[in-house]
């Protein structure tokens, strides 16, 4: 052995070995975002930048993953010290598989739910889930889960579809004119934007559209009217019911991003008041 010379320790570029009836998949393996599929309803599939695995499932059965190669199934951040070595777990129980937060930093989740640790853990729909570990200097890191379910994972590509339109709501010019100048900052692309307020709404409208009779109290009314329909409609998160006290800007704000998810609301719109 040559002097000073350290020998490779070949372990350490292993993961944990896979549980009994899964296997491994490649680094190479392509996104779970096309889908998987598995002749066994509830099949998990989990996947990272380094690879990952696909596992039946089975009571008790878990998927560890994190920093720390050797100690898990599959490695998720390895180079950053910000994910810690064991940051979570999923865990097949009562029939489904579980997501349980086990590390330093929250665990993102669908819908940018935040799973901390020592929470209780988050069940997996059927389909694809993306996870994402933060870490340093703002990277995040994405661990792909996939669940089969009865009808299996793969769906056929459909090319040559009509493109199905999104659930659009019919505005009126006062009301439309009201949601650009209360959501301009979400039309902006601002960083964590805010609705104005009523007076700062009004004020604006005021300024851009003299001799239209913009009050506090015009700009209310036609919003909540909105606000109000959407919620007959079915959209959630636009009554105080559903969001508790205190509101704060909570319904507004609900209801600016499922204008803008909706195409609703465009960043064009803007020029109804920056173009006047």
């Amino acid at each position: 052995m040559i002097v000073g010379h350290r020998p490779h320790d070949h372990a350490r570029d292993r993961t944990r070995p896979v549980p009994g009836g899964g296997r491994a998949l490649p680094p190479t393996h392509g996104s779970l975002a096309r889908g998987a599929s598995a002749p066994v309803p509830g099949t998990l599939f989990a996947l990272a930048f380094g690879g990952g695995m696909t596992l039946g499932p089975g009571e008790g059965r878990e998927v560890l993953f994190g920093r720390n190669r050797p100690e898990v199934h599959i490695c998720l951040g390895e180079d950053d010290p910000q994910v810690s070595r064991h940051h979570g777990t999923l865990t097949h129980l009562a029939g489904r598989w579980w997501l349980s937060n086990s590390g330093r930093l929250p665990i993102r989740c669908a819908g940018g739910r935040l799973l901390f640790r020592g929470e209780e853990p988050l069940p997996l729909d059927t389909g694809y889930t993306p996870l994402f570990a933060g870490g340093s200097r703002g990277r995040e890191h994405l661990l792909e889960v996939f669940v089969t379910g009865s009808e299996g994972g793969q769906r056929p590509p459909r090319h040559g579809d009509v493109t199905r339109p999104p659930r659009v709501w019919t505005l009126t010019d006062a009301e439309r004119l009201a949601l650009v100048a209360l959501g301009r900052r979400y039309l902006l692309h601002e960083p964590r934007p805010q609705p104005l307020t009523w007076r700062e709404t009004a004020a604006q409208l005021a300024d851009v559209r003299p001799g239209e009779g913009w009050t506090e109290k015009r700009v209310g009314h036609l919003v909540n009217a909105v606000r109000l329909r959407l919620s007959r409609d079915g959209v959630p998160g636009l009554t105080r019911e559903e969001v508790g006290e205190p509101v704060g800007n909570s319904l507004n704000d609900h209801l600016i991003r499922a204008l803008l998810a909706s195409t609703t609301l465009v960043p064009m719109d803007l020029v109804l008041i920056d173009g006047a």
